[in-house]
Parts: C-alpha cells; sequence; structure tokens
C-alpha cells in the first residue's frame, strides 16, 4: 500500500525524470546541454504562463476552451494597434491584456450566472474569439509597421535572461503565491471539492469563479501578446495550440504530489514534461503528426489517472 501511494504522488516527477534520461541516452551530445535547456525553457515560458492561469478554473472544477483562441485575438489587436494605428507598445499591450480579461470575464459570466457547463461555454466563446480574430486581421497575418520595441518583450533579456522567462517566473511565483497562500485560493479548491457545500458556508462562488475565468483570460493574452513579440508578428491562429497544451500540462500536473487536485507547481512539471518530449522527439526527427497524437495519448491517461487518484 505504501509503494502504490508513493508512486501515485511521486510517479510523474519519475516519469520525467525518465523521459530526461531517456533523450539524454539518445542524443547525448545535444539534448543535456545546457544550449538545450535553456532553450526548452525558453519554449515553453509561454505556454507555462497560459496553463498556470488557467489551473484556477481547473482548480474549481470548471474549464476553459477558449484561451488558445483568447490569446491569438489579443495578439493580433496589438501588433494591429501598433501597426496600423500608431499606438505606443505599452499602451497597445495593456489594451491587448484588457481583452483577455474581458473575454475571461464574458466566460465567467456565462458559467457562472448564466447557469452553461464550462466546456459548452467556452466551446462556443472559443469559436466567437477565434472568429473575431480572422474577421480583425481578414484571415492574414500582421507582420510590417511593428514598432522594434515591441522585440523585447518575447525575443530580449535582462542580464541574459530572456525576458519571456522572466515574465513566467514572475507569473508561476504570484499565482503559486494566491492559490496556496491566500483566503482566495483555498476558497476556489474548496468550491472545486464541493460547490453546494463552499456556497452553504458563506463563499461568494459566483463570484470567485467569475474571478478564476477572469485569470485565466489574462494569462491567455499575456502569453498571446509575448508569442507575436516573439515571432514579431501576428496569425490569428497563432494562440490555438495553447488549449490542448494548457488542459495537458493541468492534467499531467494533477496527477503529481497530491490526489487528482490541479496546482501550480504540478502544472508547471506538466509544462515541462510537455517541452522535454516535444524538444526530445524534434531533435530524434520524429514527425509532428505523431507528436500530436502522444499529446492526445498523455492528455487522456492523465485525465484517467487523475479521475481514479479522486476516487480513491
Amino acid at each position: 500500500m505504501q509503494s502504490l501511494l508513493w508512486a501515485r504522488k511521486w510517479g510523474t516527477l519519475v516519469g520525467f525524470a525518465a523521459l530526461v534520461i531517456f533523450f539524454s541516452l539518445l542524443r547525448p551530445s545535444v539534448f543535456p546541454t545546457v544550449q538545450n535547456w535553456s532553450n526548452i525553457i525558453e519554449q515553453v515560458a509561454t505556454l507555462a504562463i497560459v496553463s498556470v492561469m488557467v489551473t484556477a478554473v481547473m482548480v474549481t472544477g470548471d474549464f476553459d476552451l477558449s484561451v488558445g483562441a483568447l490569446a491569438s485575438l489579443a495578439g493580433v489587436v496589438a501588433v494591429d494597434l501598433m501597426a496600423n494605428h500608431g499606438v505606443p507598445v505599452v499602451p497597445a499591450i495593456l489594451i491587448a491584456l484588457l481583452v483577455g480579461v474581458v473575454g475571461g470575464a464574458m466566460n465567467g459570466l456565462l458559467v457562472a450566472y448564466g447557469g452553461l457547463s464550462a466546456f459548452v461555454a467556452t466551446l462556443a466563446t472559443m469559436t466567437a474569439y477565434g472568429g473575431a480574430a480572422l474577421l480583425y486581421t481578414d484571415g492574414a497575418t500582421l507582420f510590417s509597421g511593428i514598432p522594434e520595441g515591441f522585440r523585447w518583450l518575447g525575443q530580449g533579456d535582462v542580464a541574459g535572461i530572456p525576458t519571456p522567462v522572466i515574465v513566467m517566473l514572475v507569473v508561476v511565483f504570484l499565482a503559486w503565491l494566491l492559490m496556496e497562500h491566500t483566503v482566495f485560493g483555498r476558497r476556489l479548491y474548496a468550491i472545486g471539492g464541493n460547490a453546494e457545500a463552499s456556497y452553504l458556508a458563506g463563499i461568494a462562488v459566483q463570484r470567485l469563479r467569475l474571478a478564476a475565468f477572469v485569470l485565466s483570460g489574462l494569462g491567455a493574452a499575456l502569453s498571446g501578446v509575448i508569442l507575436a513579440s516573439r515571432l514579431f508578428s501576428a496569425h490569428p491562429q497563432a494562440g490555438n495550440p495553447f488549449m490542448l497544451g494548457a488542459a495537458a500540462a493541468v492534467f499531467l500536473g494533477a496527477t503529481a504530489f497530491r490526489e487528482g487536485e490541479p496546482h501550480v507547481l504540478g502544472t508547471v512539471l506538466g509544462v515541462l514534461i510537455m517541452g522535454v518530449l516535444g524538444n526530445g522527439l524534434n531533435i530524434l526527427g520524429i514527425n509532428s503528426y505523431i507528436q500530436s497524437i502522444l499529446t492526445g495519448v498523455i492528455i487522456v491517461l492523465a485525465v484517467l489517472i487523475s479521475s481514479l487518484s479522486r476516487r480513491r
């Protein structure tokens, strides 16, 4: 029994270590190098931001399918404002983040106050936000007229540390602090455990679920803006992969350290697993379609393990 409990708590971390060892043995001159690990961390920074923020929604038992489309929309809004309307870099970024907040609030209103299931509501808004991004750009990529100052957010560095990594570390720390060491975070966990009992205990369930979706929307928008800066362009579907990637990371993280419960540090581990897996498969020259299949398999296994953990 003790070995089973140990495996359920640390199995995901052991799996991560096994992946690292596996790819290191196959490509010892490439995979375990400092340069490659720097690349992995920088590549997963944007996914980590959106995944950590969407964890707040999944803690309450809800789900957010719209983060990818919302990231795309925020990215094209920021770039369009700068490139075509002469808005300075900082105000353009703030407006794009506001788009994420409004989009997240819309999700929260539909779910918390409208009574829709999170899956149905965010599926609908995912379609709407994606369509808005395509309409906004007429389906084209925005790449001309972008001010050079915007490049720093996605391609710059501070003391040799890439800017996206610094933003990621700040977001992870603040999210961890919020979720693990504040009344707000404890109440979100209470809602996820039993929403009706939380309501009877005097917790503002609807308001907190709305706030969780707002955080998710803000994280999606921030990731979308950083991605646009990294690419120094904005495509209306550039952020779409965030949806599956974030879901995989959160579900994987829910199987680590705790009994099938989403949490920030677990999500970070899930993001690292996704990053190592993608990087290792690329180094081995594995077809990207196979990588998509593996991502789907990982999501299924993670959800299954999480569900079994909760039942036990």
